[in-house]
């Protein structure tokens, strides 16, 4: 009886620790690349806070570094927006997909070097584009300004991981497809083709048709690629931490597919009133209106995966981040199907709202996912827990109320810029006045948010050097004394 008691216990041990030698070659094979766009990333970011505090400030004190051409506000809020979305945003997606496609396909990865080379190509893209924007050398097409040549090289780098993403599934174990490899996946074919089609229609057309490609292209690479990234990391890491699967698997695909359906047909709510026929942006609001199907759904399985766990956004740093992030999406959803009305956008059009909205998806969501991602992640790649729980409050606090700060300023601000710009007896002169407290609290807003980044910066550098915790028990903001052993 002794012996038949022991085997299993020892054939268990023995899998468990096969299963972790597999998580730690996965884990080996995949450190250089995804450091390597995390650290890159991470110097983008930084550039797009000092870019974004500049073009804050321009908005109430215009004469602020007045006399450089290179950082007027038509030069630098495309240079913010810009370096956010393709030095910060792209490479923080891709190390961390290519984390998460390795994890979940349990296959080490093979020729990292050339993911890093596609990287070094992707940095060089965004260096000439952003030098482009700087010097006014730049397209009137909202994240389209990179010139043509920078845009080859993105597409060639990202292409290089794609395909990088195909074989890695192509490879993969069998056993259950997980929810998060289909928006990995999806968001391998998205960009190549949104960035790609939209490169080459905008060269080929011109007048109306440029906007409306331009207005296609924005709403995809914001519903379809960002969304799939940072949908598909909250998927992976919420049940990763609690230590229990997703509330419905059935709920999880259809958020998917329908998302996959209807988030490429919202773009033309953007030119509501615009240069085009009045079928398209009516088409856009009723595909608008139907994206409550994949809110409803994800909101909720989110809602029901943390049921009874709540308590973990006290402890967990990689848990407070992610569900602000989710919450965030949730909320920017339902904000883009509200002001799809055309009763709400006459009144949002054209102000400082949609700015706001832009901010609520690739910060408020997908940047504090991706925060959450890296602090769940990077132990795992350096073998040393964050350095202080102190560091990671003070970012979460200030990334979280900095840039709660600025949307709500450009949410308030915009709908009563827009209030203002309807009324005839108001002179534009005096809607400016009216507009610049809400803009002077937006720098405060930005103020904190840069030190929440210099903290996490800083605090990243002390992880490349190894100079955290020594690798055990995860850095938590308080001791967790039941299911300590989730995290």
């Amino acid at each position: 009886m002794t012996t038949q008691t022991e085997t299993p216990s020892s054939s268990a041990v023995t899998s468990i620790e096969v299963e972790a030698v597999d998580r730690a070659l996965i884990d080996a094979s995949t450190r250089a690349p995804v450091m390597f766009f995390y650290t890159t990333a991470l110097t983008w970011l930084f550039a797009a806070t000092v870019f974004g505090v500049i073009a804050s400030l321009k908005m109430h004190a215009p004469e602020f570094l007045g006399g450089w051409p290179a950082l007027t506000y038509g030069r630098i809020w495309p240079a913010f927006t810009n370096t956010l979305v393709y030095g910060w945003g792209c490479p923080a997606a891709i190390g961390t997909s290519i984390w998460l496609m390795a994890r979940l396909c349990r296959v080490a990865l093979r020729s990292p070097a050339a993911l890093i080379i596609g990287g070094i190509f992707w940095n060089i893209g965004v260096t000439v584009g952003v030098i482009s924007i700087l010097s006014g050398n730049m397209r009137p097409f909202e994240l389209l300004e990179f010139p043509r040549s920078a845009a080859i090289l993105l597409f060639i780098a990202y292409s290089l991981v794609s395909v990088w993403g195909l074989i890695m599934f192509n490879k993969r174990r069998s056993g259950h497809i997980y929810i998060t490899t289909w928006y990995l996946l999806g968001a391998f074919f998205w960009f190549p083709w949104l960035y790609g089609a939209a490169n080459v229609m905008i060269g080929h057309t011109h007048g109306a048709a440029q906007a409306g490609i331009a207005a296609w292209y924005m709403q995809g690479l914001l519903g379809l690629f960002f969304t799939s990234v940072g949908l598909g990391a909250v998927y992976y890491l919420i049940p990763k931490v609690l230590g229990r699967p997703i509330h419905s698997y059935y709920l999880a695909s259809l958020g998917f597919w329908t998302q996959a359906l209807f988030a490429g047909w919202t773009g033309m709510t953007r030119l509501t009133g615009g240069p085009v026929p009045a079928w398209m942006p009516t088409v856009s609001i009723a595909a608008t209106i139907m994206m409550l199907i994949p809110l409803v759904t994800v909101t909720v399985n989110h809602v029901l995966t943390m049921y009874g766990r709540y308590d973990m956004v006290y402890y967990s740093p990689t848990i407070r981040f992610t569900i602000f992030g989710a919450f965030a999406w949730s909320l920017s959803i339902f904000a883009a199907i509200i002001t799809s009305l055309r009763s709400v956008d006459r009144l949002t059009h054209f102000t400082q709202f949609s700015a706001g909205q832009f901010q609520l998806i690739v910060y408020a969501f997908f940047t504090m996912v991706m925060f959450g991602s890296m602090y769940y992640i990077v132990p795992r790649l350096v073998g040393c827990e964050w350095l202080s729980a102190t560091f990671i409050r003070v970012h979460f606090w200030g990334a979280a109320y900095g840039m709660g700060l600025v949307i709500l300023m450009l949410f308030i601000g915009g709908a009563a810029q827009g209030d203002a710009w309807l009324d005839p007896q108001l002179s534009p002169a005096l809607v400016i006045g009216y507009f610049q407290p809400y803009m002077i609290a937006r720098t405060i807003g930005w103020l904190l948010i840069v030190l929440a980044h210099l903290i996490f910066f800083l605090h990243f550098l002390a992880m490349l050097f190894r100079l955290g915790q020594p690798s055990g028990e995860p850095t938590l903001f308080a001791a967790i004394e039941e299911g300590g052993d989730h995290v």
